[in-house]
């Protein structure tokens, strides 16, 4: 049995040929393989003989004979196909150098096809040598091994340069605008994206082209970029920059392989964006200012998408952005500010001063709208971008000392009686816009002051458009500043409410008693609480006396008449002519004494001072209006200057102040800012820099200061100098003490802070 046994297993091992002969076959099937002619093989021969070969302990001998003859198919294929590919070195310009590497591109990709497809059908006919002596001795398959022979053969130079040259001057022609053959570059990069040194080392791709590729791709875009500068407009290189980006991605995607993308988009961001950055904005007739005023929208969003890749993008445009609002805003300060010259200068008159004032504001709104559209539109809404307009709109108009008083009268000019084409939503949409307006101005209680005057006007002499939308305004300035901000300003309008509820019961009262009808029940007086309306110098004049009834329901009040504050509508006939004015109380006054004169009677100056009890300088003023109208009602009589004769009058609408006036104004806002530091406890900046103490408990002093000015708007002009002083006074009250570095506070709590808290605010700034 043990024979038998014997005999069958020497029969299986036996073959019909020795194991020489056997590599002799498969050897020169192997070159058959190589040289494409497989198809005439057996695939089961070829793979009989690598199993008997195996099984004949003949492993290592098959295994190195195979790398053997994948080294000689190289060499022959170098010889062959790759070396009469290689450029000729003679033809110097661009475009023929490219054939020539396109041509070695190609036989590249030949050979490693070629090669790949023999590695293949000696991976499948020598399965069994992979699968048992490959793992055992820690070596890498037939495949693999072909591979790395490729890779040590060919990718060596000469040829290694001459394939990277190839690639580099085809990407320079496509580059330069040139067709080029994209499907013999791509071959090349994927062979070479495959090729590796060892298993552990990068791709030949990675190690052996992209530094010069990389190299190649900034050295060309850093001369372009300043070549292009110098010959393009802004919107052209920053069409140019894009264009190119796109190209570059294209480029990656398509042969280039996507690693390499982010790559060189940074270049382009390096080479053709950081360095030119104010270049383009500020490039002169086709900058970011050009671009504005033309409303090319798609070149300035252009432009920010470009920007915003490189960190310093961003930044660049928001200066520019703030610069852009600050000069145009300059220009509408200038041609505000702007007078005429010699007799020109002279005939500016109260009207045109104040259109002067209503284009101010008209152009500023007009110049926010501008910059709102382009914020949005082109800017895609930026925040970083958003306070740029903020400062830039802060800057110019509080740069204007006449700001605060331009946009009271515009605000008086929109919500008075009689404004030409304009309905009631456009009129409530310019209502809003100067509220965006009115946000910048950093001195609101100069505002204020402009605004109560001016409010008062209109409530007196009742030219208010509605009293729904002096309440509307009204509304969005408590929004806006908060309750006390508007405080007296409301009870303003309490006090019209209840002066006309107050001359019902007069009428009433005049009905009931008087038994024929009285020329005083037409009289309209208005109780003003002295405190909410705007001071004004008390004027004596001999007026009817119709405060019996007031006093009688209100015992212990003090009243004064403000005759310059009231109008009077009267009906007056000259000759055979009849005509309805609307006069100043004092105006009426002075009218009166000439209702019962002749035709040729007249009132001297001091006869009109006797009979009215009006002062000099206020009946000086009265008799100037009256008389140097622009429909004149009062003439000089030739023979003597203070002879008046009966004409017609007009009323003088708002102006703006002139400079001694607006001297004034702001020497009587000093004097309440002071009076509000004077205050101690009540200060609202102590207030607020208690609340920030409180929440802090500790703090050195840069940051108390600027926490305290940034939220407290009692007083919008004050410096950091006049924070510490409040600071120093709440040191001496206990409320913070000093550290010992000096530098520093803590906050103290005691039974005095609550006090503190509760202590109302500055009117002019609340911190609401």
């Amino acid at each position: 049995m043990s024979t038998a046994s014997q005999k069958k297993k020497t029969k299986i091992n036996s073959s019909d040929m020795s194991l020489d002969e056997t590599w002799r076959r498969l050897s020169h099937n192997i070159r058959e393989i190589f040289a494409q002619n497989a198809a005439n093989l057996s695939f089961e021969e070829n793979h009989r003989f690598g199993y008997n070969l195996v099984l004949g302990k003949q492993s290592e001998k098959l295994y190195e004979g195979v790398k053997v003859l994948v080294v000689e198919n190289l060499q022959k294929m170098i010889k062959d196909k790759l070396i009469p590919a290689f450029p000729t070195g003679v033809r110097s310009d661009m475009i023929s150098r490219a054939k020539e590497g396109e041509e070695l591109l190609k036989a590249f990709r030949c050979v490693w096809d070629d090669h790949e497809s023999g590695l293949c059908k000696l991976r499948d006919i020598l399965k069994y040598l992979d699968r048992v002596y490959a793992p055992a001795q820690h070596l890498p398959v037939i495949y693999d091994a072909g591979v790395l022979l490729f890779h040590t053969h060919i990718i060596v130079p000469p040829i290694e340069g001459h394939l990277i040259d190839a690639v580099l001057d085809e990407v320079r022609v496509e580059r330069d605008g040139f067709a080029i053959n994209q499907s013999a570059v791509r071959g090349c990069v994927e062979v070479l994206s495959l090729l590796r040194g060892d298993r552990a080392a990068q791709p030949v791709y990675l190690e052996k082209l992209k530094p010069p590729l990389l190299e190649e791709t900034r050295r060309f875009y850093e001369t372009e970029g300043k070549r292009r500068l110098e010959s393009f407009s802004a919107p052209e290189y920053l069409a140019y920059v894009d264009k190119r980006f796109i190209e570059e991605i294209l480029r990656a995607q398509r042969y280039l392989t996507s690693q390499i993308a982010p790559l060189l988009q940074v270049i382009l961001e390096e080479t053709l964006l950081a360095p030119h950055l104010s270049a383009v904005i500020y490039m002169p007739n086709s900058g970011m200012d050009t671009m504005i005023d033309t409303d090319k929208v798609q070149s300035l969003n252009l432009m920010y998408k470009l920007f915003k890749r490189v960190d310093a993008g961003v930044p660049t445009i928001r200066s520019a952005f703030k610069d852009s609002i600050v000069r145009r805003g300059n220009e509408i300060n200038m041609n505000a500010d702007a007078k005429g010259k010699g007799k020109a200068k002279q005939k500016m008159t109260g009207s045109q001063t104040l259109q002067q004032a209503l284009k101010w504001v008209q152009d500023v709104l007009d110049l926010k709208d501008k910059f709102n559209r382009v914020w949005s539109e082109a800017f895609d809404s930026d925040r970083e971008l958003e306070t740029a307009t903020v400062e830039g709109f802060e800057k110019f108009i509080n740069t204007n000392p006449k700001a605060p008083e331009f946009i009271s009268l515009f605000i008086d000019e929109n919500l008075k009686k009689g404004v030409k084409d304009k309905t009631d939503l456009e009129v409530d949409a310019a209502l809003d816009k100067t509220i965006t307006v009115f946000r910048y101005l950093t001195d609101k209680d100069v505002f204020e002051r402009y605004y109560k005057g001016h409010l008062a006007k209109r409530l007196l002499l009742g030219r208010s458009v509605s009293h729904d939308a002096e309440r509307q305004m009204l509304g969005k300035l408590k929004v806006e500043c908060g309750h006390q901000f508007t405080q007296k300003l409301e009870g303003m309008f309490n006090d019209m409410k209840l002066s006309a509820e107050t001359m019902d019961g007069y009428r009433a009262h005049l009905e009931r008693t008087t038994v024929c009808e009285s020329a005083l029940r037409f009289i309209s007086v208005t109780v003003m609480t002295s405190t909410y309306w705007p001071s004004a110098a008390t004027v004596t004049c001999t007026l009817p006396d119709v405060l019996a009834y007031y006093l009688a329901k209100h015992t212990g009040r003090r009243l004064a008449w403000q005759p310059s504050m009231g109008t009077v509508d009267v009906r007056v006939q000259f000759k055979a002519r009849k005509h309805d004015l609307t006069v100043s109380t004092i105006a009426l006054v002075i009218l009166l004494l000439f209702e019962d004169l002749e035709d040729d009677g007249f009132q001297t100056y001091e006869e009109i001072k006797m009979a009215t009890n009006i002062p000099d300088g206020e009946l000086s003023r009265n008799l100037q209006s009256l008389a140097c109208a622009k429909v004149q009602d009062l003439e000089e009589a030739p023979a003597r200057a203070e002879i008046l004769q009966k004409i017609k009058i007009s009323t003088v609408s708002s102006k703006v102040e002139s400079t001694e006036e607006r001297k004034e104004t702001h020497h009587r806002i000093d004097e309440e800012r002071r009076h509000q530091q004077r205050r101690g406890l009540k200060d609202g900046s102590q207030a607020c820099i208690v609340r920030i103490m409180k929440d802090r408990k500790h703090m050195t002093t840069m940051t108390s200061l600027t926490r305290s000015h940034d939220n407290s708007s009692l007083d919008s002009s004050r410096n950091p100098m006049d924070i510490k002083k409040r600071i120093e006074g709440l040191i001496e009250r206990e409320y913070l003490e000093r550290c010992d570095d000096r530098k520093s506070y803590n906050y103290m709590p005691g039974p005095r802070r609550n006090k503190m808290l509760e202590a109302p605010q500055s009117l002019s700034s609340p911190l609401d």
